[in-house]
Order: C-alpha cells, then sequence, then structure tokens
C-alpha cells in the first residue's frame, strides 16, 4: 500500500513511553479530508479516551477549508476513530490499568483512506526525559566523533 505521511505528534515519543502501536480509521467530513490533502493538521495536543465502547480523538486540529463556506465543521470537535470491537476491548483492558494513556502518533494516508496510529503508553517522568536526552546527546557526541575519526 502507498503510505503518504501527513502529520506527526512531536510530543508523543518525548512524553509517554509507548509500548504498542495500533491502527485505526476515522470518521471525518468532506471539507475536513480537503484541508488534510492541503497538509493543515496538528496532533501536538490531542489524545484519546474510550467512551461506551467507541474510541475517540479530541483537541486534534484540522483548520478551516477555505471554500468550505456552511460545510465546514468545528477545527477541535471530538473525532470517532474505527475499531474492531476486539480491539476497543484491549483498548478499555490497557488504559484500565494504572497510568496507561491512548496518545495519538501520526497521521498518515494509506490508499486513499486516513488512518490515525494510536500508540498505547506510560507518561514519562521528569527523570525518565532527561535520560533519553541524555542518551540522545551521547549519541550524537558518538556520530561527530567517528565522522571525525575518518578523515
Amino acid at each position: 500500500m502507498n503510505i503518504k505521511l501527513i502529520a506527526k505528534n512531536p510530543t508523543a515519543c518525548h512524553n509517554f513511553q509507548i509500548d504498542d502501536k495500533i491502527e485505526t480509521g476515522i470518521v471525518l467530513t468532506g471539507t475536513e479530508i480537503k484541508s488534510i490533502r492541503s497538509g493543515k493538521v496538528n496532533l501536538k495536543d490531542c489524545y484519546a479516551y474510550v467512551k461506551n465502547g467507541e474510541v475517540f480523538i479530541c483537541g486534534m486540529h484540522i483548520s478551516p477549508y477555505e471554500h468550505g463556506n456552511i460545510f465546514n465543521k468545528d477545527p477541535l470537535r471530538t473525532r470517532k476513530l474505527l475499531l474492531h470491537k476486539k480491539e476497543i476491548m484491549k483498548l478499555i483492558g490497557l488504559t484500565k490499568q494504572q497510568g496507561y494513556s491512548l496518545v495519538p502518533i501520526s497521521l498518515y494516508f494509506k490508499g486513499s483512506c486516513v488512518k490515525v496510529e494510536l500508540g498505547i503508553g506510560k507518561g514519562k517522568k521528569l527523570y525518565d526525559k532527561r535520560q533519553d536526552l541524555a542518551k540522545k546527546d551521547a549519541q550524537k557526541q558518538i556520530a561527530i566523533h567517528l565522522k571525525n575519526k575518518q578523515y
């Protein structure tokens, strides 16, 4: 399948330790699809939750389509995610555990359909974030040192 990345959540991997990932569909209107095709979507502060056996995404900002007129919807409205019943039951079981959250990681086209990649993970503590930054910095220093050594 042809996969085209539309948007990525920059804070998802920084603030959460992602244990599992799941691909979901999303219910959108026509003007929202047109706006997404032009790349006007932001996943920065969005999250997902399970309510009454359905999964919803909240806080995903899709800018209104310029030529949409009365057909434009609220940019921050709550949108339903499409999952099989077994997957929803799995998510309910995981989110009932202490500290697990549903975090949208990326939004992409798979063929002509828009898909959301949901991550299931725990929130990181401040010291975990510092350790990750220290590891990243060490890897960067090693790469620079090796690059300089080759010449």
